[in-house]
């Protein structure tokens, strides 16, 4: 029925039919979400459905009615729909949304149309549910450097996560691609580093580009938008502004940044580049002020930092960079590469905030606080977790939608192991092995979605659905998995996402206008996978 799986569901006898008598009850703490489900729930109706905000919110007669009891706790909800209406008593008002969002999934699918549908009775099987998150950190990580996704189709984006009960949008906002945000200190970052001449199409080293100049950015006053537009669904936005590596687009807005401090164009190509951010402090000053700004603009607790796939191989042969090792009193490039990033992480910390970046920085010092994104399976989970670190995780081989979802041949630009549906949804974010105070550091996970290859909103829909509902209840949900179940009520869903428009990948592959025929992938199985970022990260350390 729901997804993601609530905790205990009982089926009552009956049904509450929405009807135009029906109106919406809510305490005034509440009245923000009422509105929020009046305005879900009338486009496809056509009813009106008044909204009356009281203090104590009485259990009126064909009313859906929103109150709080806190002892349920932090996201918790209960549900109950009879005859006479339906009551959401949530723990917090983030509860209190999913709970809203629970009643659009128990209506019939084209609820979610956009403007009004003749012929539907409108009628909530009677029901009591009794719901809570396992995970604090639901989320997923959109990657907006590679191929820019607009304003609009952004937003369309954060309301999918919310329809889904994730709390968590990790935007990737810069890269040797492309710079996607206004820093007012700093204007050549977006007039020059939003944009790059063309685009590689295809995973092989000698893929073509396409010859399209390719860009985008969001002002300030956008991200503002967004982000309030995000917490109206209580969903939190994590800004990443990757460094030392991922910063050609940087580079090529201030030369100076770079090792060899000459022009560069914004890289054209995808894969590792070995060129990155020099380590004067007249850089690290100017990313001082870049997350000044940052965090000017995003007012949750952490802030992405990156840290990720540098190689080093420049710094060993610059004989500045060699001597600005030994003036710092470190021995090798992998202690000034924690040098520098913990540079900008204590920034962080000093403005009351807490850093956040991939598990790379596992390989150096950082500082207390820090929260780590475990992507190159879960050794790095276990290391932070060991370590007294809080984690995200997002191992590759679970969550990276990027990846191929079959053996197909008509899978477009099929990258890297197979990563099917079934794999998301046995995606578990905490690993064997730890003590209980260990397990307590997962904060959660997420589901990355790196767009190399997707470059309009509709390729992202399509590597991004299903396989983001698997991964939704595997941080939701409390409990057994078991992957039939899950698959029934997921065709129930499924045409849910086609009542939104959402243009997902059908069990059966890829649609003809889904496929990229004679663009090549770059697949892999698990075992050559697993060398190969085994080499990578040997590379890199190098």
């Amino acid at each position: 029925m729901l997804l993601p799986r609530p905790r205990a569901v009982t089926a009552g006898v009956g049904e509450f039919l929405l009807d135009s008598a029906t109106a919406i009850v809510a305490i005034p703490e509440l009245a923000a979400t009422a509105r929020w489900l009046q305005s879900a729930l009338g486009p496809a109706t056509g009813l009106a459905l008044p909204l009356s905000v009281a203090s104590g919110a009485p259990r009126r007669s064909n009313s859906v009615v929103l109150i709080l009891r806190p002892e349920l706790g932090a996201e918790a909800y209960d549900l109950d729909a009879d005859d006479r209406g339906v009551t959401i008593t949530a723990g917090d008002t983030a509860g209190a949304f999913y709970g809203c969002q629970a009643l659009l999934q128990l209506l019939p699918p084209t609820i979610y149309r956009r403007s009004r549908v003749t012929g539907e009775r409108w009628a909530c099987p009677a029901v009591h549910i009794e719901d809570a998150p396992r995970f604090r950190w639901r989320g997923a990580m959109l990657d907006v450097a590679r191929h820019f996704m607009p304003k609009h189709d952004l937003l369309r984006f954060v309301d999918l996560l919310a329809t889904h009960r994730l709390n968590t949008l990790h935007l990737h906002l810069s890269d040797d691609q492309g710079w996607r945000l206004e820093i007012r200190r700093y204007p050549q970052l977006t007039r020059v580093g939003s944009w790059r001449r063309e685009s590689q199409v295809g995973a092989a080293s000698l893929s073509p580009g396409d010859g399209r100049p390719h860009g985008g950015f969001y002002t300030q006053d956008d991200i503002r938008e967004i982000v309030a537009y995000a917490a109206e669904r209580h969903i939190t936005v994590v800004p990443e502004i990757d460094v030392p590596g991922h910063s050609q687009a940087a580079i090529a807005a201030y030369p100076e940044l770079g090792v060899h401090g000459i022009p560069v164009e914004v890289w054209t190509r995808w894969g590792i580049n070995h060129n990155v951010l020099n380590t004067e402090d007249s850089t690290v000053d100017f990313y001082r002020n870049v997350l000044d700004e940052v965090m000017d603009l995003f007012p949750g607790q952490f802030i992405g930092i990156g840290g990720d796939e540098c190689p080093r191989d420049q710094w060993h042969a610059d004989r500045r960079t060699q001597q600005l090792m030994r003036e710092r009193g470190l021995k090798d490039e992998t202690e000034l590469q924690a040098w520098f990033v913990s540079a900008l992480a204590e920034h962080v910390c000093a403005r009351g905030r807490r850093p956040f970046g991939w598990d790379d920085l596992l390989e150096g010092d950082i500082p207390a606080g820090t929260a780590v994104a475990s992507w190159r399976g879960m050794t790095g989970a276990v290391t932070a977790a060991r370590r007294g670190f809080d984690v995200v995780s997002c191992p590759d081989d679970h969550v990276y939608l990027d990846y191929r979802q079959s053996d197909l041949e008509a899978e477009p630009i099929p990258v890297s192991i197979q990563l099917t549906l079934e794999d998301a949804y046995v995606f578990e974010p905490v690993p064997d092995g730890l003590r209980p105070e260990e397990a307590a550091r997962i904060l959660g996970g997420q589901a990355n979605v790196w767009t190399e290859h997707m470059d309009s909103p509709r390729t992202v829909d399509y590597y991004t659905f299903p396989r983001l509902c698997a991964t939704a209840e595997a941080l939701w949900t409390l409990g057994d998995r078991d992957i039939d179940e899950f698959r029934s009520r997921l065709a129930t869903h499924l045409t849910r996402l086609d009542n939104l428009g959402v243009e997902y990948r059908h069990d059966d592959g890829p649609h003809p206008w889904q496929t990229r025929p004679g663009v090549p992938g770059k697949p892999a199985g698990r075992e050559e996978w697993a060398a190969f970022i085994d080499g990578l990260v040997s590379h890199i350390r190098s």
